[in-house]
Formats: structure tokens, C-alpha cells, sequence
């Protein structure tokens, strides 16, 4: 019964010593709809600097969307600061990424342009918060 209690108290331990770094995470989700389209988006890290946005695209249907390209746009609504528009990558049939750094910390609105065809593209934009 010790050896179960001891192990046990070892897993405890090994378990309270990953959490730090699980809770550590400091990036920033957002799920944007439109009736046309809809995006999950992550910003990580969510602070000010250089950070990685990662972005599936789906139906309304919530399959995966192939789209032609995707633009991701950064605005501070209270410093009216834009960040030029940067085009992302495609990395698979529904998946972009994009980079770009951050020159301050609050309330940020992301913006997508997302072109399906040459003749049809959706706009869809989210408040998120950068640390």
C-alpha cells in the first residue's frame, strides 16, 4: 500500500510540475463566423512583439474551406494604429499562417480576407486583446 501511495504522490508531483508550463500559454483564440464562412484563429503568443497566427477555415457547414488566399489585418481602434496587410500561407487544403510583430499592448481588431474565387470574398474581423 506504501509503493501505491508513494507512486501516486510522485505522479501528483510530476503532474503539478507540468502545469506551469500548460498554464503558461499565452495565446489568444478566436472563432469568426459570417452566413459564408467561418474561421478559428490563434494568436500566440498574444503579446505585444512577434507573434504566429495560425487560421482553419471552414463552411458554414463546418467543413473544411479551400480557399484561393487569406489576408490577415491588424487595427487598434483607440490609437487608430493599421498594420499593413499581410498575406498568409497556405499549409494544408483549410489551413494559413502569418507572422507579423505587434508594436503594442490592448485591444487589437483582427481582420481575414478571405478570396474563394477571383469573383467572391469574405471580410470578417474580431476583437482580441494582446497583453
Amino acid at each position: 500500500m506504501n509503493s501505491v501511495r508513494c507512486g501516486l504522490m510522485m505522479l501528483g508531483a510530476l503532474v503539478l510540475g507540468l502545469a506551469p508550463s500548460v498554464a503558461a500559454d499565452d495565446s489568444f483564440f478566436t472563432h469568426l463566423h459570417t452566413d459564408r464562412a467561418m474561421a478559428n484563429v490563434t494568436v500566440s503568443p498574444a503579446r505585444k512583439g512577434p507573434v504566429e497566427i495560425t487560421i482553419q477555415l471552414e463552411t458554414v457547414e463546418e467543413k473544411p474551406l479551400a480557399a484561393k488566399a487569406v489576408s490577415v489585418t491588424f487595427t487598434n481602434p483607440r490609437s487608430k494604429a493599421r498594420l499593413e496587410a499581410i498575406d498568409a500561407e497556405r499549409r494544408g487544403e483549410d489551413r494559413w499562417f502569418a507572422s507579423v510583430k505587434l508594436p503594442a499592448a490592448g485591444r487589437w481588431t483582427l481582420g481575414l480576407v478571405i478570396t474563394i474565387s477571383d469573383a467572391d470574398k469574405v471580410g470578417i474581423e474580431a476583437p482580441i486583446v494582446i497583453k
